[in-house]
């Protein structure tokens, strides 16, 4: 039998205060550039997460991914990392990185890819809105 390629999926939730702010710009350059997302008491988003694992299916098992190893895995480097922080004071990686949803959706992938076998291939999406979401890698 060929091998097939199958996508699984696994979704996810955190709640995270962050606020988008470059230290370099002045305060008008960072308010228009940010708008609301600006707020200097920052703001909170109920982040939806998907993680997306492709790869072929085990013959025995007639997994692509042991879901329960995604699922803990997800816990550990996300959800326990950023669950009710605030992103900016909270996490070592947005200390100096702006926690925009593209960049939270790449450290994400950077975090769980060193994790995940290297036949399996990772897409990270983020939705930071019901309406605005990233995806990573396109």
């Amino acid at each position: 039998m060929d091998k097939k390629r199958v996508a699984v999926f696994r979704k996810e939730h955190f709640n995270a205060a962050h606020r988008l702010h470059i230290p370099e710009w002045s305060d008008e350059e960072n308010k228009r550039v940010f708008g609301k997302c600006n707020n200097p008491h920052y703001h909170g988003h109920n982040y939806e997460l998907i993680v997306q694992v492709t790869g072929e299916v085990d013959p025995v098992t007639g997994f692509v991914m042991d879901m329960k190893l995604l699922s803990d895995l997800i816990k550990d480097r996300v959800t326990d990392r950023f669950d009710h922080k605030n992103l900016n004071l909270d996490t070592e990686e947005f200390k100096t990185l702006n926690p925009s949803a593209e960049h939270i959706a790449i450290v994400i992938y950077d975090s769980l890819r060193s994790q995940l076998d290297s036949s399996l291939d990772l897409k990270i999406r983020l939705y930071e809105t019901e309406r605005n979401f990233v995806e990573y890698p396109v």
